[in-house]
């Protein structure tokens, strides 16, 4: 009878708390110099986590090249971020059509990248393009298993291969920053999920590698985010089923990407920092 009381007042709690006032979720994009002469290449910029990475990167004096794999809606991003009055974006935005689970292009996509840069030195990269895709355990298809971790895994790993070996031989000291999720708090069932544990260690693996060169590698673990992958249109943030009420949005994880990869955080070294908004508790 205790329990049966326990469970019903949970409910009308959460009940109740779908009643509040939703006040929209509003995160400013952190506007500083941090990145000023810094380079950065993301991938999976087009939308969502990427395209707010990009944004406040932009917003902190870095120069952008964002990847996806439809090149008119790079390009369309493109004059997106050149066209929002937030920060100087004036000829600091480039983009290039790269499907990472595609890696036998990879390199002839990482030098395109360069030449439009013409001599700068990429000296950021973001590790960012994923999918979600494969459905629950059980009726996962071979070819949705193949396609999840041929993006979301073997291409980050061969395109931080290049960079880092590109970063090694002309001694450039600098960053990777690798988006995991919050899903590895979790047992691996699902493809996605297999492939951001992949991920965790991966970052862990390479920061250690890597760090004898000036190149530090950390991860950025974002709970359920408001993007597009998870939300539609108009979504004001609000969540009453996590903990924190809301979504975690994609500025805030942002925000802490440039926090990261600038000098302030190069004593954070192969870790994995999460934003879950008390989700993963």
């Amino acid at each position: 009878m205790k329990q049966i009381l326990q469970s019903f007042k949970r409910f009308i709690k959460r009940t109740l708390r779908r009643f509040k006032k939703q006040v929209p979720v509003y995160i400013p994009v952190l506007q500083t110099d941090l990145l000023n002469g810094r380079t950065a290449l993301i991938t999976g910029g087009t939308s969502g986590i990427g395209f707010a990475i990009a944004k406040s990167f932009l917003s902190s004096g870095a120069t952008v090249v964002i990847t996806g794999r439809n090149i008119e809606r790079v390009k369309n991003t493109c004059n997106k971020l050149i066209s929002i009055n937030t920060g100087n974006y004036t000829a600091k935005v480039y983009g290039i059509e790269m499907d990472i689970s595609k890696t036998q292009e990879i390199e002839k996509k990482f030098r395109e990248a360069l030449s439009l840069l013409k001599g700068k030195k990429i000296d950021i990269l973001v590790n960012n393009a994923g999918i979600l895709q494969g459905g629950a355990f059980g009726s996962v298809s071979e070819n949705d298993y193949n396609m999840t971790l041929d993006t979301n895994l073997k291409g980050t790993y061969f395109l931080s291969q290049i960079m880092a070996n590109y970063m090694k031989t002309n001694k450039i000291p600098g960053n990777i920053l690798n988006i995991a999720s919050s899903s590895i708090l979790r047992p691996a069932i699902s493809p996605y999920t297999i492939t951001k544990w992949g991920i965790r260690g991966f970052t862990l693996g390479l920061a250690k590698a890597l760090i004898p060169y000036g190149i530090v590698v950390n991860g950025l673990a974002p709970g359920p985010t408001a993007t597009p992958l998870l939300v539609k249109d108009g979504y004001n943030g609000i969540e009453h089923t996590l903990p924190a009420g809301r979504y975690v949005t994609a500025e805030e994880i942002a925000n802490m990407a440039v926090f990261l990869v600038s000098e302030m955080g190069r004593s954070i070294i192969g870790d994995i920092v999460y934003m879950t908004g008390a989700s993963g508790l």
